[in-house]
């Protein structure tokens, strides 16, 4: 059975999410105190006790979910002989996860890969002021109806499909006024719903090129290693093992498309039938099974979860 590991982005952050994982194994807690110093922040006192508005802040979101996510995977090479050169066929995150997966892989150090995503999460909520963009999910549509309607929206403003995440569920990105418009044309096409995401910034679209220069900035000074396994990156739906090719593609990702139903397809294809999500939530394990035919997703972010896979790994 060919394995790959998928991590989380934003969204699926919650208080209290790693707490039972710190308490339970030591090498959990070494990755929060690792993420807390190169950040000089207690974070994880943000991400077990919140308050949420303040863990759902981009800045704080971003290096948090990661956190929950590199311990899971410190937790499982620890406890259950996780060798993810060895068990994994692939590695993918969705946007801000991609980081850590990169972070899995050993390409970037968990320090640094909480510094950058700091600088991420800041640039991209300063790229556009809060209130002038806007993000919504249209359901119902496929990733080509979707796109056609953000670009009959945007009457010269910005509009874009910024996340293809299969099932028919496709997130526009933009201007506020042509992400409404969007949404009234995405029923009016058939959407079966078009909703209004909680974001405070327009990820994934044009109006990022900001953030995206900074992060090449950011990218530059950071030493980035030849993954132990192969990448597969938002921009691509394909893998990248290059360092240069990593970078280049962090930076175009803050303004690209965020391609994870091909990403997942292109894995299926390359004969991976499960896919195990680390960290916070069950929102890929989930979308999985909308977009292969026949494998299985699996979420891994609790103790319970540790102890059920060690029992069938072990």
């Amino acid at each position: 059975m060919s394995v790959a590991f998928v991590f989380p982005g934003q969204g699926s952050q919650a208080v209290g999410m790693g707490k039972a994982l710190g308490e339970a194994f030591a090498p959990a807690r070494a990755v929060y105190a690792e993420v807390d110093a190169a950040l000089d922040q207690n974070l994880s006192h943000l991400m077990f006790e919140g308050p949420e508005a303040e863990l759902t802040l981009t800045a704080n979101a971003q290096p948090a979910l990661m956190a929950v996510s590199l311990a899971v995977v410190r937790v499982l090479e620890a406890e259950a002989g996780l060798d993810l050169a060895r068990d994994a066929k692939f590695v993918a995150g969705h946007s801000l996860g991609e980081y850590s997966a990169l972070a899995a892989a050993g390409a970037l150090s968990i320090a640094d890969t909480a510094r950058l995503l700091r600088i991420r999460g800041d640039a991209m909520q300063q790229a556009v002021p809060v209130g002038v963009g806007a993000m919504a999910a249209l359901l119902g549509l496929d990733f080509d109806a979707a796109a056609a309607v953000a670009q009959e929206a945007a009457q010269g403003e910005v509009c874009q499909a910024a996340n293809d995440n299969g099932g028919g569920q496709v997130v526009i990105s933009g201007a506020k006024a042509a992400v409404e418009r969007a949404m009234e044309l995405a029923k009016a096409k058939g959407a079966k719903r078009a909703l209004l995401l909680p974001v405070s910034a327009p990820f994934h679209c044009a109006l990022m090129q900001p953030a995206a220069d900074a992060m090449a900035e950011a990218l530059a000074k950071v030493e980035i290693q030849v993954p132990r396994v192969p990448v597969v990156a938002n921009v691509l739906a394909a893998p990248v093992t290059d360092p240069a090719q990593i970078r280049n593609r962090l930076v175009e990702q803050v303004t690209g498309t965020v391609r994870w139903r091909e990403s997942v397809a292109y894995m299926a294809g390359q004969g991976v039938t499960q896919f195990v999500e680390l960290g916070a939530g069950k929102v890929l394990s989930g979308l999985v099974k909308r977009i292969a035919d026949g494998a299985t997703g699996q979420a891994i972010g609790t103790p319970a979860d540790v102890v059920a896979w060690q029992a069938d790994h072990g």
